[in-house]
């Protein structure tokens, strides 16, 4: 009886101990959810989960003999700012014939993604997907083993017969007396429009080539590329005609685009700057036939127009030509804007051979691009397979104002982009219960370099207290290592938190597997605070966001600065999680790190 009667009074002391923890676990969770609905000055969604990624698979075909495959990657383009940037979510070795299944964590609501098959030369072949679809093909059909014409154009009728001359710009000032260019009636020919898929694809791999904006000086890119002034010239195949099609023009209403003209010259061999500025230059296309609103900005494919070739020598009007050009000819462009604004300070000739710009790059409205006086005015883009003639009309250095498709008799041009950057997730953590929400306690990035490596870089920690980081356990960031050690800084002081301080991060590297997501809870990483005995992993469901796990290379706060502070959409987001669910793409500048 005596140990019965032990038992239950044993058992009435554990009831009686549970019920207390209970209570003072609720009072500790009222405190919190008070706590935050004070700083953040809002109530948040009951059924909030803090989630702002998912995750998926796609399996991956290289069906394909006509490129030597050593590589699949799984992107996503993501935009900002107006601007875009291609990033990779994975990435896996695979060969013609094989399949590769890879997975991924991308941003929630996200649904337009690329697969990218790499070529052992470094060649880029794209394919869209959407987030949900199992599979993705590379066969012969997504990028054609030549650069033939895409479809079957019907020239004009009648031969091509020069027509008139025009003085021009560089003549009337004196830069170029005498000079003139050459007109014949080259009607348009009808096109086909791209499908909507590659009106996406191109528009992701242009502005992710050249971000549009006067911010950008994409001239860096084409001079890396190698094909600018002397290198800017393709060579005639003699098998096809050459066809331009002017796909896209900047929305920004600019009158240079509308009120101009594109003009093309040839010759074999190599020249001098003189010799080829005395060729005789013949117009392409009138380009106020096809963009009359200044507003236009979609991809469309519609009117194209066929090159001449008119013989070597300067022709008379009346002389005849073909669409058939010999084999071995150099093809170089000219673009006139005729803009009849701003008194003239728009209008002259630009060239993609930019040792023929050395008048017009510092005159007028032109020198406000900043370009040096041989700096190129065009630049070549291919995307699967199609060439690209991507033009800088006026006033800075982003050339994308107006770009053509440029097919049939040439050589290809490829371009090689730089490889794409690996995406990174953000993990921000507040290691007190009742924090002040600046979510910079420990600021830690990882990002997925293949199919079983992860790259972790500790960035920030914005915190007093001793604090350990699970669930990672590499050379350097480990579990064993306290956070101000490992940066290498003393304990209690705050580390890239405070404006005009930063200390180097400290990267390592785990081996993970294929299956591996940074939405996995048994292997995500999670900080324990030591000082005050709190484990801190991130908010789920019904919890107040004191971690969270951003699909991006996040800004976090500064000291003391709440994120809703930093982040002006997050209380949105916070009320609603179908609202505003990019709201860490729009950082106030002054309040993050």
């Amino acid at each position: 009886m005596k140990r019965n009667g032990l038992w239950i009074a044993c058992a009435c002391m554990a009831v009686f101990t549970s019920c207390i923890k209970q209570e003072f676990d609720q009072k500790v969770q009222e405190q919190i959810k008070e706590n935050a609905a004070t700083i953040f000055g809002t109530q948040f969604d009951a059924n909030h989960d803090w989630c702002t990624t998912t995750r998926s698979a796609v399996t991956i075909y290289a069906n394909t003999t006509s490129h030597n495959v050593v590589k699949a990657q799984v992107l996503i383009s993501d935009e900002q700012d107006g601007n875009i940037a291609i990033r990779v979510l994975n990435e896996g070795r695979i060969t013609n014939g094989e399949h590769i299944t890879l997975a991924f964590d991308a941003p929630v609501n996200y649904s337009n993604l690329l697969v990218a098959f790499v070529s052992e030369d470094g060649g880029y072949y794209y394919s869209p997907f959407a987030l949900g679809d199992e599979e993705v093909f590379f066969d012969t059909t997504t990028r054609a083993a030549t650069r033939a014409l895409s479809e079957n154009y019907v020239l004009p009728a009648a031969t091509p017969v020069v027509s008139s001359t025009v003085a021009t710009f560089a003549n009337e000032r004196g830069w170029l007396p005498g000079e003139v260019f050459y007109t014949f009636d080259n009607a348009s020919i009808a096109g086909t429009d791209y499908s909507s898929d590659f009106k996406t694809l191109f528009r992701t791999i242009i502005f992710n080539y050249f971000p549009n904006g006067r911010k950008y000086n994409n001239l860096t890119q084409i001079k890396k590329s190698g094909y600018y002034n002397e290198s800017v010239y393709p060579l005639t195949t003699g098998s096809e005609p050459i066809i331009l099609s002017p796909i896209y023009k900047n929305g920004g209403g600019y009158h240079e685009i509308s009120e101009a003209e594109l003009y093309y010259y040839y010759f074999k061999g190599d020249l001098t700057v003189e010799q080829i500025e005395a060729l005789p230059k013949y117009r392409a296309i009138d380009l106020s036939t096809v963009y009359t609103n200044n507003n236009n900005d979609n991809v469309a494919k519609g009117p194209a127009f066929a090159l001449a070739y008119f013989g070597d020598g300067i022709p008379a009007v009346g002389t005849t030509g073909t669409y058939q050009f010999p084999q071995g000819y150099k093809i170089g462009f000219a673009y006139k804007s005729n803009t009849t604004t701003d008194n003239r300070r728009k209008q002259g000739e630009v060239y993609g051979d930019g040792r023929l710009n050395y008048n017009i790059n510092s005159y007028g409205n032109f020198a406000s691009s900043g370009l040096a006086d041989t700096d190129p005015r065009m630049a070549w883009m291919t995307v699967n397979n199609h060439m690209f003639l991507c033009v800088e009309s006026g006033t800075d250095k982003d050339f994308n104002d107006l770009i053509l498709e440029v097919e049939g008799g040439i050589e290809p041009i490829e371009i090689i982009p730089d490889e794409p950057e690996y995406n990174y997730y953000t993990f921000c953590f507040e290691d007190h219960n009742l924090g002040d929400y600046d979510l910079n306690d420990v600021v830690l990035k990882g990002r997925r370099v293949n199919e079983t490596q992860v790259e972790y870089t500790l960035m920030a920690c914005g915190a007093y207290d001793e604090l350990y980081i699970y669930n990672i356990d590499g050379t350097t960031i480990r579990h064993d290592r306290e956070v101000h050690d490992i940066l290498g800084q003393p304990r209690g002081t705050y580390i890239n938190t405070e404006k005009g301080k930063r200390v180097e991060y400290v990267v390592d590297n785990v081996t993970v597997s294929k299956d591996f997501s940074f939405l996995d809870a048994t292997t995500q990483p999670y900080i324990v605070d030591t000082t005050i005995g709190n484990t801190v992993r991130l908010a789920t469901v019904g919890q107040d966001p004191h971690a969270i796990m951003i699909p991006y290379d996040f800004k976090w706060p500064l000291e003391k600065v709440c994120i809703k502070d930093a982040y002006s959409m997050f209380n949105n987001w916070g009320a609603s999680r179908t609202t505003s669910t990019d709201w860490y793409k729009h950082p106030d500048e002054e309040q993050t790190f």
